[in-house]
């Protein structure tokens, strides 16, 4: 059996103060990105132990610290399942913030669902995917998602990108989360994201922002150029998603970029461009 991970993009986000288990408590709206891996998991011949291939991008760590294995692992210890072959195409770019890890890990509970006819309800599906990480459970939603608490808490929202062109640029610049979060200073929004994503999107670039963008952008001024560069060009919207370093725009259709454009733009960079049909 195969699936294909999509990406995910965060319009604003807000981390609105620490908790006590070390974690902060965020508010910010997930929304899928048709940029997708390949996941192909096979029951292994007899006799055969569980492994783990990948092609594509590099992944960082070994294979066993990958968060398929990892969710596979969790399942087999719970409803004792066979061993299995895992292989994953790597097309998400890793440490971006575009949920590339994540995405994996919710698609591999959810094709191992089907795979062994385990009937998992979505109550749980989501419990096993919030072990694995905050922004995991997104990826078990077909739509865009309030998420709040650690990023776990979540609430579909009527959002349409209908006739929207995505940009995505990502620099080979590393981000580091853990230093990010450590410049940050927790603030709650002045209106709640759902207010601000009803304004017109001309609008969002004057009210809507990503809390990581400042501290990111300070260490890594090359990122802030590359959503300068987007505006630029025409982009309605642009933000960096996640803690970074991937950067993205929305463009109406008829003044998207091509990407002989982007490419000549962003040098080095890794783009990404997807018409936005729905959500």
């Amino acid at each position: 059996m195969i699936v294909f991970p999509h990406a995910k993009i965060n319009l604003g986000l807000y981390v609105t103060s620490r908790r006590t288990d070390g974690y902060h408590n965020l508010e910010t709206c997930f929304v899928p990105v048709d940029v997708r891996d390949a996941l192909e998991i096979l029951p292994a011949r007899p006799h055969e132990h569980t492994a783990f291939s990948s092609s594509g991008l590099p992944i960082p760590g070994t294979a066993g610290e990958n968060l398929c294995l990892k969710a596979f692992r969790m399942l087999q210890q719970e409803y004792g399942l066979p061993e299995v072959h895992i292989h994953l195409h790597k097309v998400i770019p890793t440490g971006a913030g575009l949920g590339g890890g994540s995405s994996d890990a919710a698609f591999t509970l959810m094709l191992l669902d089907r795979l062994f006819h385990l009937n998992l309800s979505q109550e749980s599906l989501t419990d096993f995917a919030a072990r694995l990480g905050s922004d995991c459970a997104f990826f078990l939603h077909p739509g865009p998602c309030i998420g709040r608490g650690k990023g776990e808490l979540l609430t579909p929202v009527s959002l349409s990108l209908a006739e929207h062109t995505m940009v995505v640029v990502k620099p080979p610049v590393p981000v580091s989360t853990a230093e990010a979060y450590r410049s940050i200073l927790p603030v709650c929004p002045d209106q709640s994201i759902e207010a601000q994503l009803q304004q017109p999107m001309e609008e969002w670039k004057h009210i809507l922002r990503n809390d990581f963008e400042q501290s990111v952008f300070q260490a890594h001024p090359e990122i802030s150029l590359i959503k300068q560069r987007l505006y630029t060009l025409g982009a309605g919207y642009a933000s960096m998603s996640g803690s970074g370093s991937a950067v993205f725009g929305l463009f109406g259709n008829d003044r998207a970029p091509s990407i002989e454009c982007c490419r000549e733009d962003f040098p080095e960079c890794q783009i990404f461009l997807t018409q936005q049909k729905s959500g």
